[in-house]
């Protein structure tokens, strides 16, 4: 009988084979996925300016309203004094008037109207501009509104559906993910010890610089050359959201529990008293354009078409909420996809 070689198991490999397939299929799922929340999340930012517009706006239409009936009312008591005077070219504006339009505006080139009638006169085609305003305002906002409210639920469709293939994909290689999450697990508390001790040592330093200083810090004008130190609420962000290691993803989410990678931005920075919009796409319009050479821990990182955010913690790291079915985390700008879809940062100042 020939002797049969020893060969490792085909099965583990054709497995490991398809883990890395399917690990592959999930970070584009991941990439798609994260766009769809922060676009999301987008929607709900646009609504919620336009829902407060709209409040506005309504409330200015009434006032517009009212003034209108004031003013009305001051013209038509006018105008039956003039009726009952004996001016006869006003007389012959009245009776001539074929309209209220027209007659206003017969009134208005009327040599016998005084200055408080002319000044009445205008107030009331103000008023009447105002609310002809404020009407087609208030129905763009509504139109607005209904497309917003449209394209938040398609987004909301297309998020479930990514989730629930997601789910399928994960579910055919348990085990491994098992694996490579245990390993993970103990590389992520390594690299939490040391960003957490960078912190605590760039606090001290900014301390001491703090102390040191004589002169009051001043307004600084922001030139083309001239790149504007993070303020001391950074480093704070930053170590709040290193607090939120290992919390789960949840889009959507903003608070302890569940965060999505805006979620978590805005929460942190929330924590040192500053406010920033549940959105990537908002996020990235505030602050100041900061160059990847010149990154602070607090700075705001943006991938993938400003589809996904976190916040830099110094050593060429980052904290993030990264996509559903993972945890925050700390990753490298240089990973590759990282690398390859960074768009820039901010300094929130």
């Amino acid at each position: 009988m020939a002797a049969v070689p020893a060969v490792a198991d085909p099965s583990v490999s054709s497995k490991r084979a398809e883990a890395q397939q399917v690990l592959g299929q999930l970070q584009q799922l991941d990439a798609s996925l994260g766009r769809a929340v922060e676009q999301y999340n987008l929607a709900n930012v646009k609504l919620a300016r336009i829902q407060r517009d709209e409040r506005e706006n309504r409330h200015e239409l009434q006032v517009a309203k009212k003034n209108l009936k004031a003013s009305q009312r001051v013209i038509a008591s006018r105008l039956l004094t003039l009726y009952t005077s004996d001016q006869a070219s006003t007389l012959e504006v009245i009776l001539g008037a074929r309209s209220l339009d027209d007659m206003l505006n017969r009134m208005d080139g009327a040599k016998s109207i005084t200055s408080l009638d002319a000044q009445v006169l205008k107030q009331v085609k103000q008023f009447r501009t105002a609310v002809k305003t404020n009407g087609r305002q208030l129905a763009s906002a509504h139109v607005e509104q209904k497309r917003l409210v449209r394209e938040r639920a398609a987004r909301k469709l297309q998020i479930e559906s990514q989730m629930a293939q997601q789910n399928r994909l994960l579910s055919s290689i348990k085990g491994e993910i098992a694996r490579i999450q245990a390993a993970q697990a103990a590389r992520q508390l390594q690299l939490a010890v040391t960003a957490q001790a960078r912190l605590a040592s760039l606090n001290r330093a900014t301390q001491q610089q703090v102390a040191d200083t004589v002169v009051g810090i001043s307004a600084i004008t922001p030139s083309t050359d001239t790149v504007l130190a993070p303020p001391p609420t950074h480093t704070g962000a930053a170590g709040v959201a290193l607090s939120q290691l290992g919390t789960p993803y949840v889009w959507a989410g903003s608070a302890p529990g569940g965060f999505d990678c805006s979620g978590l931005v805005m929460w942190a920075y929330s924590q040192v008293g500053v406010a920033l919009p549940h959105s990537s796409y908002a996020q990235w319009g505030y602050g100041v354009s900061v160059s990847r050479d010149q990154l602070q821990p607090g700075d705001l990182v943006f991938f993938d078409g400003l589809g996904h955010v976190g916040i830099y913690i110094g050593g060429g790291q980052f904290v993030h909420a990264p996509h559903t079915g993972d945890v925050v985390k700390i990753s490298s700008l240089d990973e590759s996809w990282y690398s390859s879809s960074f768009v820039g940062a901010r300094r929130i100042l």
